[in-house]
């Protein structure tokens, strides 16, 4: 099936979920170079200016909490997250789609558990201050949330591709 046809194939709901991952991906890349760009300069400032910049540290935790949590949640819509597929593999085809249904329907709970606590963790966090870059400590707990709400969308998707046996594969 050409790319061209299967994306007309697509729900709508399939290409916001395709949006979501892509925009997270996007944001993840550009952290990831920013926080190549602003560990250069810690290295400029402390070998080359005799002044380390000590904001960098602070930044570059926060970026790596973003970068780590909604690279994840990509995961889990492009089936890349980590998992144990050798006895699905191993298993005949009924056996597989229960394996597949636990997966999707155990995701979906995880994300759902992580909406739940990352939301009171934020705000339990937002009044304090993270150190030397003076934003709210509840920046680094959003990430949470954030990735809570993909992984729970995005497993809900896999969840209805599984109850309309369509193969998602055939639909990227």
């Amino acid at each position: 099936m050409s790319t061209g046809k299967a994306a007309e194939n697509k729900s709508a709901f399939d290409r916001l979920l395709d949006f979501f991952s892509c925009m997270n991906t996007i944001f993840t890349g550009v952290a990831l170079v920013f926080m190549t760009v602003i560990f250069g300069w810690l290295v400029f400032g402390r070998y080359v200016l005799n002044a380390t910049p000590t904001w960098v540290e602070q930044v570059s935790l926060l970026l790596v909490v973003y970068i780590g949590f909604l690279g994840a949640s990509v995961g889990v819509h492009q089936k890349t997250h980590l998992g144990v597929s050798v006895f699905r593999e191993m298993s005949p085809a009924p056996v597989r789609r229960i394996f597949d249904f636990l997966s999707y329907s155990l995701l979906a709970g995880f994300g759902l558990i992580m909406v739940v606590y990352g939301y009171k963790l934020t705000v339990f966090k937002w009044a304090a201050e993270i150190p030397l870059i003076h934003v709210s400590e509840g920046w680094r707990s959003l990430p949470i949330l954030l990735s809570g709400v993909f992984v729970c969308l995005y497993s809900i998707g896999h969840l209805i591709h599984f109850f309309s046996h369509t193969n998602q594969e055939d639909n990227k």
